[in-house]
């Protein structure tokens, strides 16, 4: 008996209406109703007899005028937080909390404390919760915080272009020199560029991870990082697929470039701008100088791609201000609102920018390699790509703290 086939269904592409949308919710309902009963029941556990879970994270601690001290807080455990006493080295000291003492969960609260600190000296701030938990901050050096006036903002705005724009577009002065290179050095100039990202990519997840670790578990931690970067990559390599079928262009891969390493020294900018803030104006002068010397290499990550094409000469001022400017901007941000929760976004949106950059950049070098009939990985290739690799490690050891 011959079995007849059953015909296959095609999914509908009718447009949804009421009832499909009544539909979708139903789910989200009875699940608004199972929340509220283990709300109101206690999810059957009964009456708590814990001790509640504190948990208050200092976030910053500055010094805003003479005999004035004025400490950040953020609540990133599951219960709220009183602040009931307050230590300013050892010594019981009154003190102001607003918008009030109870602090919720996720909440912030700023606390002044009029404490007579002494110029360049250490003092550490104890906060007492109403159940006897202590949570500690520290200054390294006193000294008074900068104030958001027109004066500290040029100067502020000055480290920044000194740290990204000027080293940047010095080192797009290097074109000329690439443009006489051959094919097998413009190949090890493109590897030298990857090798460049590749040690700004692991060193901005290393810097965000580090700035992370500062702030509540409850915002994510380093899962936070890795997703934020990864999201940045996707819709970046998402974006460039607009072109399917099209080569990309070369000055495009450098303007990419540029913004990836844009993002990069929006995180040093936040690293020294968050140094003069706290105090530690030498530790942030030497920042400066370590990173205007680490950063004249990025020009020439940011020429490679360019070098057999002729861009008018407003590309080149268009490129340094995307990959340096940034910096001022950082700077701004960790000098009068540093925020480590949002730096270290940025930081990991930075390092997705980047990861997309190097897959562009290799995409490049795989295709020229193609066309040459050359192996990709060759002598020049390896040799440049670690070569920018040992440079970046080399001119980092200047900034390292």
């Amino acid at each position: 008996m011959t079995s007849v086939p059953t015909p296959k269904t095609e999914p509908s592409n009718m447009p949804l209406g009421v009832g499909a949308v009544l539909l979708a919710l139903i789910p989200l309902l009875l699940l608004g109703g199972l929340l509220a009963l283990l709300v109101v029941t206690g999810a059957g556990l009964g009456a708590r007899t814990a001790p509640p879970i504190e948990e208050l994270t200092i976030d910053r601690v500055s010094l805003p005028a003479r005999d004035q001290l004025v400490v950040e807080v953020t609540n990133g455990g599951p219960d709220p937080v009183t602040v009931a006493q307050v230590l300013v080295d050892d010594n019981y000291w009154d003190f102001a909390i607003s918008p009030g003492p109870e602090i919720p969960r996720l909440g912030r609260a700023t606390i002044a404390i009029p404490y007579p600190w002494v110029q360049d000296e250490p003092h550490v701030v104890t906060l007492i919760s109403s159940n006897g938990v202590t949570f500690a901050g520290e200054v390294a050096v006193a000294t008074r915080s900068p104030q958001p006036d027109a004066a500290t903002f040029g100067r502020y705005a000055l480290l920044g272009i000194y740290v990204g724009f000027i080293p940047v577009g010095l080192g797009l002065l290097w074109y000329p020199f690439l443009r006489r290179l051959g094919r097998g050095g413009m190949q090890a100039v493109l590897s030298l560029t990857v090798g460049l990202l590749i040690f700004l990519l692991f060193d901005t997840i290393a810097e965000a991870l580090e700035i992370i670790a500062a702030t509540p578990g409850v915002f994510g931690g380093a899962p936070l990082v890795f997703l934020v970067a990864l999201l940045a990559f996707g819709a970046l390599v998402a974006l460039g697929a607009r072109g399917k079928g099209r080569e990309a262009s070369k000055l495009g891969v450098a303007y990419r470039i540029a913004l990836g390493i844009g993002l990069h020294n929006l995180g040093e900018g936040l690293a020294i701008g968050a140094a003069f803030a706290l105090g530690e104006a030498a530790l942030g002068t030497f920042l400066v100088i370590g990173f205007t010397l680490h950063n004249i290499t990025e020009g020439i990550g940011i020429a490679a791609p360019i070098a057999r094409e002729q861009p008018r000469w407003w590309h080149f001022i268009a490129l340094a201000a995307l990959a340096g400017l940034p910096a001022v901007l950082g700077v701004w941000i960790g000098g009068f609102v540093y925020n480590a929760l949002l730096a270290a976004v940025f930081l990991a949106l930075g390092a997705g920018a980047i990861a997309q950059v190097v897959y562009e950049v290799g995409r490049l070098i795989v295709r020229q390699s193609r066309e040459e009939g050359a192996p990709l990985l060759s002598p020049a290739t390896f040799g440049g790509l670690a070569a920018g690799i040992l440079i970046m490690y080399a001119t980092a050891l200047l900034v390292a703290a």
